[in-house]
């Protein structure tokens, strides 16, 4: 293992639920018919390929960046407001041993880049990651590897040296396309998410132990 990169929703920080929360008041405020069930579908996609699927769905004549700038309103609310939203138990100690080995750590999520950067400067986490990459400046999202091969570009390392920690089956099928290993954390929070393909799934963050990793 030469570099580690996390996915941040539902890794970093328990946030699906803030997402499938703002995903419905946007839907609700546009007058698009939207399950709540239906999320689970669309979890580690990027914001702005869901909206941009449902608006064509529904022969909507809407703008994707409107909708996906109410969306960052309505979750920076959240997450200033919310003092009860913490990074997930075990991740704080998992970078502090990253750090501490010196092992190239970044994000790839496929949340926007202002959604990442709020989270990073609310739990003080920038000293951590060598690179943050967001999916939502890339034309393709998750399932696609693209967000992970950029992710292992930057770190300078070969995507065959890094290990992904992901939470949501677009986010795995994402990490095993770019030739990755794969931890899936079964994240409740996350919905029924097929995570077959990772190469370990792990019940919590905190039951992680890179150090397997690093022997070999």
């Amino acid at each position: 293992m030469k570099a580690v990169i996390f996915d941040m929703d539902g890794v970093i920080i328990d946030s699906e639920p803030i997402h499938t929360i703002t995903k419905m008041q946007t839907f609700k405020h546009y007058g698009i018919p939207f399950a709540e069930k239906d999320c689970e579908k669309y979890m580690g996609q990027t914001t702005k390929s869901l909206f941009a699927a449902l608006i064509e769905q529904h022969n909507r004549d809407i703008s994707v960046s409107e909708m996906v700038a109410l969306k960052y309103k309505l979750y920076l609310d959240i997450l200033d407001n919310n003092k009860s939203i913490q990074p997930i138990e075990g991740i704080l100690d998992l970078l502090r041993y990253l750090k501490q080995e010196a092992i190239p750590t970044a994000i790839g999520s496929s949340s926007g880049r202002e959604i990442i950067d709020a989270v990073v400067k609310k739990f003080q986490l920038k000293s951590y990651f060598q690179s943050i990459i967001s999916g939502a400046d890339l034309p393709k999202s998750k399932p696609d590897p693209a967000v992970y091969l950029l992710t292992a570009e930057r770190l300078g390392v070969s995507p065959t040296d890094c290990i992904v920690i992901e939470d949501t089956s677009s986010g795995v099928q994402a990490a095993k396309a770019a030739g990755m290993y794969c931890i899936a954390h079964q994240n409740k929070n996350s919905g029924c998410q097929d995570l077959r393909q990772a190469d370990i799934i792990v019940p919590s963050i905190k039951s992680i132990d890179l150090s397997l990793y690093l022997r070999n």
